[in-house]
């Protein structure tokens, strides 16, 4: 005896339902594949960024008070890295495997005189300095006038009271080959996030 067996055709995918799982198939590969290729491009380009930061634009944090009111204490500035550095620019320089931030007061072939109640005199011209709030010799066992040598700069930080600097003979003139770079941005506090003003002191910001 011969038996026949019934397929149930309503059980197999209709046309429409094969083709919908065959874009979707399509849609999942292409989309996993366009994942794959933004996450490695996020590679590379956080890659380059961590580059570029290490090698040109490294970023500092502030440590003491040597910089107020210009720089205050955990205040995070990037910097530019250069040797070659203008009057008046804020710099970072290596002394004693640490990085240390103060102001260019003299570059080379000027001449520098600070008087007992902390006037600064560039090649016999007084100094004119409104980045400051109070003037003082502070930490000073060097002999004036200084005459500022090739490849050398004397610099000063902005709390005059309190930073030691080319005042000090324990720093001296400043050899170009320590200068890292200048600062030139600040990205924290966020209230305060832009670029440094040189000639600027808190005060004259707020006003």
């Amino acid at each position: 005896m011969a038996f026949k067996r019934k397929v149930n055709y309503t059980n197999f995918p209709t046309s429409e339902q094969i083709e919908t799982a065959i874009l979707k198939t399509k849609y999942s590969q292409k989309y996993k594949k366009v994942l794959k290729s933004t996450l490695s491009s996020l590679v590379v380009v956080a890659a380059i960024a961590v580059l570029i930061a290490t090698l040109m634009l490294p970023v500092l944090q502030i440590q003491g008070s040597s910089m107020e009111p210009t720089l205050n204490d955990e205040e995070i500035v990037v910097l530019i890295k250069t040797s070659k550095l203008k009057r008046g620019q804020l710099c970072c320089f290596s002394y004693q495997n640490k990085l240390l931030i103060k102001r260019i007061i003299g570059v080379p072939g000027d001449s520098i005189n600070i008087n007992e109640e902390g006037f600064v005199y560039v090649n016999d011209t007084l100094l004119d300095e409104p980045y400051i709030l109070d003037r003082a010799l502070g930490e000073c066992d060097i002999d004036f006038p200084v005459h500022v040598s090739e490849n050398h700069y004397f610099i000063l930080g902005d709390h005059r009271s309190t930073s030691i600097d080319s005042r000090s003979s324990a720093v001296g003139l400043v050899d170009s080959e320590q200068v890292v770079g200048k600062i030139f941005f600040r990205i924290w506090p966020f209230e305060a996030f832009g670029k440094i003003d040189y000639q600027k002191n808190q005060d004259s910001q707020a006003e």
